[in-house]
């Protein structure tokens, strides 16, 4: 009898685990579909010029855009994401230096892996939130990427990216926008330049870099990252509804709500945010008030 119940108890753990497999089999085939999927896009060619000012405005964007956050202050790349079951997932080296980018890698890539979420080979590039860059204006553009090919080659180590099975598995449910080249409108034929005023209208060009968070319609949600806090409504319906425009500013530049609360940066970059100019700080706050 005892015999009989290990021998369907055995039956029973294998089907399990052949069910598991075959589900993570379907997952990681799906996932290798997402991550090697070739796009044909119509990469719009814009001039980069390379002036002081330009250079510095670049600068800029690049601080306020959070780049850095996965990219390195330097543009060396750096470890975004190191967890077993996720992945292993790196900021490339932005620079020409060893390990960076290859010499060929022209203003026309460039545009490819910032409006389009695309490598060279037309191939998705693994998190890289174009989706909150692709509708910058051709000015704006320009300027990061002038920026970007100004600065030293820095030599790094090599850092291939590595998507763990929980990793695959979240990305083809819809967890982790590990794929951004799917959501992007290819088509989207940006302006050649919005107008900086302290104004919705502005605020609502800028707030596109907001949305990978706190998600399109801006009213927050589960994170986007695995096992972190839940992300603020930041419409006119949470709190940025109650504050003031000061209350705004202060908190997007120190972190300490008007409540009380204090912001790690981990899960609202305020160390990012307070790099805004006041134009752009309240450009933003008139836009959320209205919706």
């Amino acid at each position: 009898m005892f015999s009989k119940i290990l021998k369907y108890v055995g039956i029973a753990i294998l089907a399990l685990l052949l069910t598991g497999a075959i589900a993570y089999g379907v997952f990681a085939w799906r996932f290798d579909r997402k991550v090697n999927k070739p796009y044909a896009v119509n990469v719009r060619n814009i001039p980069i010029p390379t002036d002081s000012a330009t250079l510095a405005y670049g600068r800029h964007l690049y601080e306020i855009k959070g780049c850095g956050e996965c990219h390195g202050a330097n543009l060396g790349g750096r470890v975004v994401i190191n967890d077993p079951a996720i992945g292993k997932i790196t900021g490339t080296n932005l620079t020409y230096g060893k390990n960076g980018l290859p010499s060929s890698f022209d203003n026309e890539a460039w545009l490819k892996a910032l409006r389009h979420g695309l490598n060279t080979e037309n191939k998705p590039l693994l998190l890289m939130p174009s989706q909150d860059y692709y509708k910058l204006d051709d000015h704006d553009m320009a300027a990061i990427i002038a920026y970007c090919k100004s600065l030293p080659y820095i030599d790094s180590l090599a850092a291939p990216n590595e998507v763990g099975p929980l990793g695959k598995i979240l990305t083809v449910l819809g967890k982790i926008d590990m794929v951004p080249a799917e959501t992007i409108d290819h088509g989207y034929k940006q302006p050649e330049k919005v107008q900086t005023a302290a104004s919705a209208a502005y605020g609502q060009y800028l707030v596109a870099s907001c949305t990978g968070c706190h998600k399109p319609a801006l009213t927050g949600g589960d994170n986007p990252v695995p096992g972190g806090v839940p992300v603020a409504n930041i419409t006119s319906k949470g709190n940025v509804g109650k504050w003031s425009k000061e209350d705004f500013i202060k908190t997007l530049r120190t972190g300490n709500t008007p409540e009380g609360k204090v912001l790690r940066n981990e899960d609202m970059p305020w160390k990012m945010t307070e790099k805004y100019t006041d134009v752009e700080l309240e450009a933003l706050y008139l836009y959320l008030k209205s919706i």
